[in-house]
């Protein structure tokens, strides 16, 4: 089922186009990753998908409804949820009060604990420093603070903008699986990551944005074996 379909969208700042014609799609239960350099658009279509800059041009359709007749804060009640580049955290409030914020709109206090109890179950070094102040978590669990946050929304898609930025190479492992895992709990992700040899371990397709538009797509397994791909992300 086609979960994210994205039609020709044309997005300005100003005079300057970030993106053009771009269109991609994901499917339900998939990690989709979008890749490219810094410049390539990734953040401005994750800012488009969830509301934060609309389109000039196109389409943005989730569950064949159009998100851009929507406002931001209304697309998490139908299921998008975007957990942005840098984490933001609110670094004077605990863990828990954190994750607790994930659970605004859910009216039952019970249910937000059961699910706050399912992400520490995900990422037990959460539950063990459930009361330090974010502030005061390495950037690793702040990602994952961050990552557990959005979850206490239970998504349908999860945004992920840059999970891996600013963070040692065995942290980006930790983090990569934790995606992985929360993917086939049955949440979808569409994914972007400036480190695309991780992101195309655990991603069932990927697309390759240049100048606001795809460059390249296909299988993450196929794409990780182009001679294209391989010489500009992959360092090989």
């Amino acid at each position: 089922m086609r979960l994210l379909e994205v039609t020709d969208a044309d997005v300005f700042y100003g005079k300057v186009q970030a993106l053009h014609k771009l269109s991609f799609t994901v499917e339900q239960g998939e990690i989709v990753a979008l890749l490219g350099n810094n410049g390539a658009g990734k953040s401005t279509t994750m800012n488009m998908v969830s509301g934060l800059v609309r389109p000039s041009a196109g389409s943005v359709l989730f569950e064949g409804v159009d998100l851009t007749k929507i406002a931001p804060h209304d697309l998490v009640a139908r299921g998008v949820v975007h957990t942005p580049e840098g984490r933001r955290i609110f670094s004077t409030m605990t863990v828990e009060e954190n994750l607790l914020l994930g659970g605004y709109r859910v009216k039952e206090h019970k249910v937000i604990l059961e699910r706050i109890a399912r992400v520490y179950d995900l990422m037990p070094r959460l539950k063990e420093r459930h009361t330090q102040e974010g502030g005061t978590l390495s950037g690793g669990e702040q990602q994952m603070l961050a990552i557990g946050r959005s979850l206490v929304s239970e998504p349908k898609l999860l945004l992920l903008d840059e999970p891996s930025m600013g963070l040692a190479p065995l942290m980006v492992k930790q983090v990569m699986d934790i995606i992985y895992q929360v993917n086939q709990m049955g949440t979808t992700v569409l994914l972007v990551e400036q480190n695309a040899k991780a992101a195309l371990k655990i991603a069932d397709r990927a697309y390759v944005l240049e100048s606001g538009t795809v460059s390249l797509s296909g299988p993450a397994a196929e794409l990780g074996k182009d001679a294209r791909v391989i010489d500009a992300y992959l360092g090989m």
